[in-house]
């Protein structure tokens, strides 16, 4: 019997999001899999049941989790939902196993193979699987059109009948792909664009989108193309340095992340309190606690006249690209395994060796 493949429906609060478009499951029938998909599991993100039964896909009934043998997702089911499916299964996508005790604990339980697609190795090969920065692009984006709603000014330059309009300075936090996208789209809309990061290799990038390089003089190259840690010296001196330009800035987004650990707080609540009555900071990194100190994750605040926005799960806002770009991510790392319509394992391939968890006992 050929592979059956499930697509779950996302259950987690405002998750619009889904693992497997009608694009994408065409192309794992073709590869000989049998794929189910649950009722309604792409209509927040305008892919309906329809479209997916014409792509050669069928529904899922009671039994299908009990019995399917790769299972899509977006978020990590619930340990209920865990504890559903088939023993050994292979279950992929945004797991984040170590981050819940009971997740892990449900997974093991049941002997899931889980693949987390944000342990995925950042190799060449591997970016056409990179769910971490399909969708880091998509939030970018989206930060800053919020930023330009809350704003109180116009972002472009503008010449009126009452005179003159100055752009709106936009400072970025961060230069990954969700800050970089961020530098774009502030661009777009006619800003007074820079862009910082500790990294000085960014510099090249964030010009070539039409950014200013903010240099503050402090440098934290680090290995895989992320920042390493600052030293207390080095931070202090970043701190005051920055401290005193944010009194020009209009608006900061923040983007700044170290994958596994908390958000660096790069923002202090002094700074905040020294911007301009006005000044707008949305804060995309509130999902791992923010890089502003004021930041509430989930929330938009006043802090002495300055708005400062924490929203989470930024993709979802963007839900019919966001779930393209992840459902063709997905796509990618499965057709790793799923070949002729069976599930073959090449544990010599890193892509699958490193992304797996948990990792097998030496």
């Amino acid at each position: 019997m050929a592979v059956e493949v499930l697509v779950l429906k996302e259950t987690a609060a405002g998750e619009r999001r889904v693992a497997a478009t009608p694009e994408t499951v065409k192309k794992m029938v073709a590869a000989g899999a049998s794929v189910r998909f649950e009722a309604d599991a792409g209509r927040a993100a305008g892919f309906l049941d329809a479209a997916y039964a014409d792509a050669g896909a069928r529904p899922a009934d009671t039994g299908t989790r009990a019995s399917a043998d790769v299972v899509l997702c977006v978020q990590p089911p619930s340990a209920e939902a865990l504890a559903g499916l088939k023993s050994g299964a292979v279950l992929v996508g945004m797991l984040h196993p170590q981050a819940d005790p009971a997740r892990a604990e449900a997974l093991q339980a049941r002997g899931l193979l889980a693949f987390p697609l944000e342990r995925l190795p950042r190799t060449t090969r591997a970016q056409a699987m990179d769910v971490l920065s399909s969708q880091a692009g998509m939030a970018g984006y989206k930060a800053v059109l919020i930023a330009a709603q809350l704003a109180p000014r116009f972002f472009p330059m503008l010449t009126t009948a009452a005179g003159t309009i100055r752009p709106s300075k936009v400072l970025i936090v961060g230069a990954g792909v969700a800050g970089l996208q961020a530098v774009a789209t502030a661009k777009r809309l006619g800003a007074q664009v820079e862009g910082f990061d500790v990294r000085p290799e960014t510099r090249e990038q964030i010009e070539s989108l039409g950014g200013r390089f903010l240099d503050l003089g402090v440098s934290a190259a680090g290995e895989g193309g992320y920042a390493r840690q600052l030293t207390d010296e080095e931070r202090a001196e970043q701190q005051r340095r920055l401290a005193e330009h944010l009194k020009g800035v209009d608006v900061i987004v923040c983007t700044a992340a170290v994958p596994g650990r908390p958000a660096p707080k790069i923002i202090t609540t002094a700074m905040v309190e020294g911007m301009k009555p006005g000044s707008v900071i949305v804060d995309l990194a509130a999902e791992t606690g923010g890089n502003c100190e004021a930041t509430r994750p989930g929330e938009t605040i006043e802090h002495q006249g300055v708005t400062v926005a924490g929203p989470l799960n930024l993709a979802s806002m963007g839900a019919v690209h966001a779930s393209e770009m992840y459902a063709r991510n997905v796509l990618n790392f499965v057709s790793l395994f799923l070949k002729e319509g069976a599930v073959s394992f090449d544990w010599q391939d890193e892509l699958l060796a490193k992304t797996r968890w948990p990792e097998p006992a030496a």
